[in-house]
């Protein structure tokens, strides 16, 4: 077939204008497609996150992987969806505590982390697969006493490295009579005797008798005269 100059042109229009609507048929049907899935995906529920329990605090300075729990701490022990079995027990001087249906258990010599596996494998008599969380509520096994003449006498806990100078910054400080040559420790030996382990502040603060300046154990007094 021969074609002249304006037969190929308007050939060429026909094929141009079927392009243009087959790329608009096109453009309409993925449009259409995409409109559709959005629709499907809003349509979906949305999910949210299950509520966390209001779990209890440790004390401060307490770490659940590494704090030993001792006679006289206060625990809680937290049994997710079972409040009958959660609540906060003393461990007695005897290392024991006692918890509903499992009843007495050690928790003494334990980190709060072992603690809640020892506990969880109890339970599972009474509950299916038990999530137990122990915190340590109140410090009293690890602690020392510091009495005289500072500005804040009493009980702190020991939950970390304390020297003798820092159990005095830690009571804020010497009241203004304070016989800073005088200080000294009270240590109860393994053997029940008890140890007077002098302190001389002003020698120690000059770089003297450093050794004087003792990393302290549970249950030490320190006496400031």
């Amino acid at each position: 077939m021969h074609l002249n100059r304006s037969g190929v042109r308007s050939l060429a229009v026909r094929l141009l204008k079927w392009t243009l609507l087959l790329a608009i048929l096109t453009g309409l049907a993925a449009a259409q497609d995409a409109a559709s899935s959005s629709q499907a995906s809003s349509s979906k529920p949305a999910t949210t996150a299950s509520p966390s329990p209001d779990l209890p605090k440790s004390a401060p300075g307490v770490r659940p992987e590494s704090y030993v729990i001792g006679a006289e701490d206060v625990i809680e022990v937290f049994v997710w969806k079972e409040p009958d079995m959660s609540k906060a027990v003393p461990v007695r001087p005897d290392g024991m505590i006692s918890l509903p249906l499992i009843g007495e258990v050690k928790a003494a010599g334990y980190t709060p982390v072992q603690l809640q596996d020892v506990l969880a494998d109890s339970m599972k008599k009474y509950v299916s697969e038990p999530q137990v969380t122990v915190v340590v509520e109140k410090v009293a096994s690890l602690n020392f006493n510091i009495v005289g003449q500072v500005n804040h006498p009493g009980y702190f806990p020991l939950t970390r490295r304390m020297t003798v100078l820092d159990a005095i910054a830690l009571a804020g400080g010497f009241r203004d009579f304070a016989k800073t040559k005088k200080i000294y420790v009270l240590r109860t030996a393994a053997n029940g005797a008890q140890e007077r382990l002098p302190f001389n502040y002003n020698q120690v603060i000059k770089g003297q008798n450093s050794q004087q300046n003792i990393e302290l154990q549970p249950k030490d007094t320190i006496v400031v005269p």
